[in-house]
């Protein structure tokens, strides 16, 4: 298996400075000034697309702050290996603008972004659509025609969007567990371990489709049954354990949901919930993700306590209309299983949450801690939560202050 994995390579791109530079969204300065730091490995007037890949992490680490020494550092122990899989991934260059979008397939440019953002999209991406995406747009348009409620189709989309955006998610999740962490463990380099895990990604991608189609055909056969069955009867009546990892996770709600539904009815009441929801899903930073909704609640989970702070102050800003928002964050460990979180820090910042008033962003010490200087804080105390027996330092979050 060793010699198997060490000799398959994914073929070189044969990409010139200018082109890797331009794929990698750097300046061809930017990228041999990497090279002469040793965070990149010299390529001989060729840039592979794993070349490509690795300039691409090295930006993203850039960008959060991070030295081109402490990048170097990671690179040479493997923990950013597991980025160079994206060199597998074919790259979109040719997007069309959504107004282009809606030339091509007869659908309003403004119901093409409420598609894409109740698919997860953000507001920025649904601006930019690629020739995959614009197909796919093509396929709602002829199934609208044929008669689909746009209610029922976006409502499905929200479905397909939250599930598979669950799968992937989980997919690399478990990989990053179950697969990258042992690698670091092992002591091989971080070449060796960007080799071994692309084989085993490219071996793995050609088995997401088989699957997903088969365990939805198997499971729409099952609903479908349940449903004829319901038709019938209404007629006749430090170092993280294994398996856990460090997050940051919110909770936020609609404070009054409950006299909503007494004041204006359920329907009204769930419109709200949904464009709640959906305002939550368009608008949340990169690394966040609605990972599941109750009721009107929702829980979001994201590896930068920080951006999510500054998620959620600036989200409470542009709430005006009643209900409003209330939002709790903690940062701590999760226990990750089946696609889910648990553990007690994930109830420590529902309780967190369920103390927020509407408009308020709660947090905990350990939001502030990582959060620094980006933000202001008010203390409100130790606050005993439900179902805890040590008091918990809370605190009011506010947006930057002037100057």
């Amino acid at each position: 298996m060793a010699g198997e994995r060490t000799t398959a390579r994914a073929p070189r791109a044969g990409l010139t400075l200018e082109q890797a530079a331009k794929r990698a969204g750097v300046t061809p300065a930017t990228l041999r000034r990497w090279v002469r730091a040793g965070v990149i490995a010299p390529y001989d007037g060729t840039w592979t697309s794993e070349a490509v890949a690795h300039a691409r992490i090295v930006s993203a680490m850039r960008r959060r702050g991070h030295s081109l020494a402490a990048i170097r550092v990671a690179t040479e122990e493997g923990r950013l290996a597991f980025g160079l899989i994206d060199a597998l991934f074919p790259r979109v260059e040719d997007m069309v603008t959504r107004g282009q979008a809606a030339a091509q397939t007869g659908l309003d440019p403004a119901l093409i972004e409420r598609i894409m953002t109740t698919l997860g999209w953000s507001f920025a991406a649904a601006d930019r659509l690629s020739v995959v995406e614009v197909q796919l747009l093509r396929y709602l348009a002829t199934v609208l025609e044929a008669g689909l409620p746009l209610t029922a189709m976006l409502q499905l989309m929200r479905v397909y969007g939250q599930a598979i955006a669950r799968v992937a998610d989980a997919e690399v999740r478990l990989f990053h567990l179950y697969v990258h962490e042992p690698l670091l463990r092992s002591g091989e380099s971080g070449i060796e371990m960007g080799q071994e895990m692309r084989t085993l990604v490219r071996d793995l991608l050609p088995l997401a489709l088989p699957v997903m189609e088969c365990v939805h055909q198997r499971y729409l056969q099952h609903f479908v049954e349940q449903d004829v069955v319901a038709h019938m009867e209404s007629d006749v009546g430090a170092e993280l354990d294994l398996g856990r990892l460090r997050v940051a996770i919110a909770f936020a709600d609609l404070a009054g949901y409950t006299r909503l539904t007494e004041k204006e009815g359920e329907v009204e009441a769930l419109g709200a919930v949904e464009r709640f929801v959906d305002s939550v899903q368009a608008t949340l930073p990169d690394e966040a993700r609605v990972i599941k909704t109750i009721g009107d609640e929702v829980m979001i989970v994201g590896s930068d306590a920080a951006a999510l702070t500054e998620w959620a102050v600036t989200f409470q800003s542009l709430q005006s209309r009643p209900p409003l928002p209330r939002i709790g964050i903690h940062s701590g460990v999760a226990l990750y299983r089946d696609g889910d979180y648990y553990g007690r820090d994930v109830n420590i910042a529902s309780r967190v949450g369920a103390r927020a008033g509407g408009g308020e962003v709660l947090v905990t010490r350990t939001v502030v801690e990582h959060a620094g200087a980006r933000h202001t804080f008010k203390r409100i105390g130790d606050v005993r939560l439900k179902g805890f027996s040590r008091s918990t330092e809370i605190f009011i979050a506010h947006g930057r202050e002037p100057g």
